[in-house]
């Protein structure tokens, strides 16, 4: 993946509490990584023609523009408090918060996301922008949702894909900026179809295959201590559902990191069924990388 040189760490707000959460990550962020931060308000309003003014006999600071202006500013405001050294600039962008927040994620270096927003239903464990967000961008995607963790290393799902091995790229890189440990983590089920026409084995032998999923973890992560030798790798093979395993380990990580879909995603599918519910039920902070070329298609 090529991002260009000087590319933004972009911070979706509303004004909802998770949104000021994500600024608080996302200036950390961008921080780290030497960026500027961008703060962004997808401004939807003008598409219903809607007015934006005051009404009469309100104050000249009010209406909806206002207060758009309002959220951005204070956004801001918070993300100079936790990271001083990065430059913040702010913009109230007219449009739906998907389409804005995809078009921005095409020159960003990372999108950060609140995990919900304001007007989100008390049912759902993540709002509608996260999901659409973090399956169509043009980058890697961070969800904040949960306790933010100081402790605690990075934790990512391996399979084999050549997007897990995407997903291994961030998560190393994470885990140096962080100066904490990675967990690679590979999870496996007995034998099942991963493409058409698929024959699997009426007998097979467990160790065997355990032994085989041993292999497939021990080659996705060839060469990476190499290329960040400071940072400690713990191998971690386990039988079991991968999503159930990584939304269990991911109580003891600072940030779980996951590709969009791996091995076996049926084409057209955005989030494949384990990014999918570790979106929704991870413990705290959530990384989703997808291919940028997958991005471009989207």
């Amino acid at each position: 993946m090529t991002i260009r040189s000087g590319a933004p760490v972009v911070v979706g707000v509303d004004g909802s509490q998770p949104a000021l959460d994500a600024v608080r990550v996302a200036a950390r962020e961008a921080a780290a990584r030497h960026r500027p931060l961008r703060v962004v308000h997808a401004f939807i309003w003008p598409l219903f023609g809607t007015p934006l003014g005051p009404v009469p006999a309100a104050p000249p600071d009010a209406g909806l523009r206002h207060e758009a202006e309002r959220f951005v500013a204070d956004a801001v405001t918070e993300a100079g408090k936790i990271a001083p050294e990065v430059a913040v600039t702010g913009e109230v962008v007219d449009g739906a918060a998907t389409p804005v927040l995809l078009r921005e994620s095409r020159d960003a270096v990372l999108v950060v996301l609140g995990h919900r927003g304001l007007g989100g239903f008390a049912g759902l464990l993540v709002g509608s922008v996260a999901v659409q967000v973090s399956a169509r961008a043009g980058c890697a995607v961070l969800v904040v949702k949960g306790e933010a963790r100081a402790d605690g290393p990075v934790l990512v799902g391996v399979d084999g894909s050549a997007l897990s091995t995407e997903a291994l790229g961030f998560a190393f890189e994470e885990a140096a900026l962080r100066d904490t440990g990675l967990v690679a983590l590979h999870a496996w089920l007995t034998p099942t179809p991963v493409g058409p026409g698929d024959m699997l084995p009426l007998v097979y032998d467990v160790d065997a295959l355990a032994a085989e999923e041993q292999r497939v973890l021990a080659e996705s992560l060839a060469g990476w201590s190499q290329r960040y030798p400071q940072v400690p790798v713990r191998h971690r093979v386990a039988h079991g559902a991968p999503a159930r395993v990584l939304v269990a380990e991911s109580a003891a990580a600072q940030l779980t990191v996951v590709g969009a879909h791996g091995r076996g995603a049926f084409t057209g599918m955005l989030l494949g069924s384990v990014s999918h519910a570790v979106l929704h039920h991870s413990h705290g902070p959530l990384a989703i990388v997808r291919h940028r070329r997958e991005a471009e298609r989207s």
